[in-house]
């Protein structure tokens, strides 16, 4: 946990319960732009009071009224605040009519000292950035969690129209937002060529609090070193593949320094349901938040959709009120369904064609 100024705590996770030392407001204020009066009308208006400013009037007496601006300290013996658009008269006098304490906004009414004002593991959002400055607050304190990216396999280019046989690292521009989305913070992407012993290397430097999503080299291909080097370095496997198309040769591992491992399929499209599988999940779990991605939502899945006999679909579709369409696509390295998609549909295994449940859980996807 960090002690972060407003400005940069945006998308982090509150690290503590937010608590102001002192009731907002500090004293009771106007809430409307008017008159701050005292008794029954008509007034006499005896001075004027701008927010920020100390009015002419301490104290008002039956019968006498005082221009206000909103948030303005009101004088003591003030028993309303008139608006000026029921107000009517003159600089010297106004008249109308307005209930006891209205407009009136009273010392600790938005916030009491003492009280709890957002929880620890809230997501810092910009409301509560506007909330801690009200509060008083030039710093937060957060929690980040930080996800070192290694991209691996000699095909991948990062930059330009990949010659023949390479590939456009796709999977390394998902991973910044959908990690912020989660509550964390990417570190630059390391390359790694596709040797074991330079995984290793990268691996193996990982300290306690890390959390390392390897891209690429999950499968049971000939490049594919993930899992023997994670047998190497001692490390605990925790979920070695899921049931999903696509995505099911993601990895979650545990490596002796405590630092945790995800293992991203190498296709682009398989990558994202895996980091929404078990990347984003772990980083929730670190920062003490709510899964942005596991929410229960759930719909009415309609169309052509067809289940798979053995295992999970990860649907990209189209939400509108309660019905959900899948989105075409070709395949687990296609990312041009899950681009504009509003969701991911859990569509459950089969072995009857076109039997498809009534509803649908939903994995949310960041917009």
């Amino acid at each position: 946990m960090v002690e972060e100024p407003l400005a940069g705590a945006l998308g982090a996770t509150l690290g503590a319960d937010l608590v102001p030392a002192a009731d907002v407001p500090l004293l009771d204020c106007a809430a409307m732009d008017g008159y701050a009066v005292a008794g029954e009308g008509p007034w006499a208006v005896v001075g004027r009071t701008l927010a920020g400013r100390r009015g002419p009037v301490a104290r008002l007496r039956r019968g006498e009224a005082v221009e206000i601006a909103t948030g303005a300290v009101v004088p003591d013996g003030t028993t309303a605040v008139l608006p000026h658009e029921l107000a009517a008269g003159s600089s010297e006098a106004v008249h109308g009519r307005i209930g006891e304490g209205r407009h009136i906004r009273r010392r600790g009414e938005t916030t009491a000292a003492g009280t709890t004002a957002a929880r620890r593991g809230s997501p810092v959002t910009p409301a509560l950035l506007g909330l801690a400055a009200s509060l008083g607050r030039d710093t937060l304190p957060v929690v980040r969690p930080l996800v070192r990216v290694l991209v691996t396999g000699d095909e991948v280019v990062d930059e330009g129209m990949p010659r023949p046989g390479a590939v456009r690292d796709a999977i390394g521009p998902v991973l910044p937002g959908l990690v912020a989305w989660a509550g964390g913070a990417c570190a630059p992407a390391v390359r790694v060529p596709d040797r074991g012993r330079d995984l290793a290397r990268e691996l193996g430097g990982a300290g306690e609090s890390d959390i390392v999503a390897v891209c690429g080299s999950s499968s049971a291909g000939p490049a594919d070193h993930l899992r023997a080097v994670l047998a190497g370095l001692g490390a605990r496997v925790v979920v070695d593949g899921v049931a999903c198309r696509p995505g099911h040769p993601q990895v979650l591992a545990v490596l002796p320094s405590g630092a945790v491992v995800v293992g991203l399929p190498g296709n682009p499209g398989a990558a994202l349901a895996a980091a929404l599988t078990l990347l984003v999940p772990v980083l929730s779990g670190r920062a003490d938040r709510r899964d942005p991605a596991h929410t229960g939502r759930r719909t009415r899945l309609i169309g052509p959709t067809a289940p798979h006999p053995t295992d999970t679909r990860l649907v990209p579709v189209r939400v509108s009120r309660d019905l959900a369409v899948e989105l075409p696509t070709s395949g687990s390295a296609d990312l041009r369904a899950a681009a504009t998609a509003d969701a991911l549909a859990v569509v459950p295994p089969s072995r009857v064609p076109g039997r498809l449940p009534g509803r649908v859980e939903l994995v949310e996807v960041p917009v």
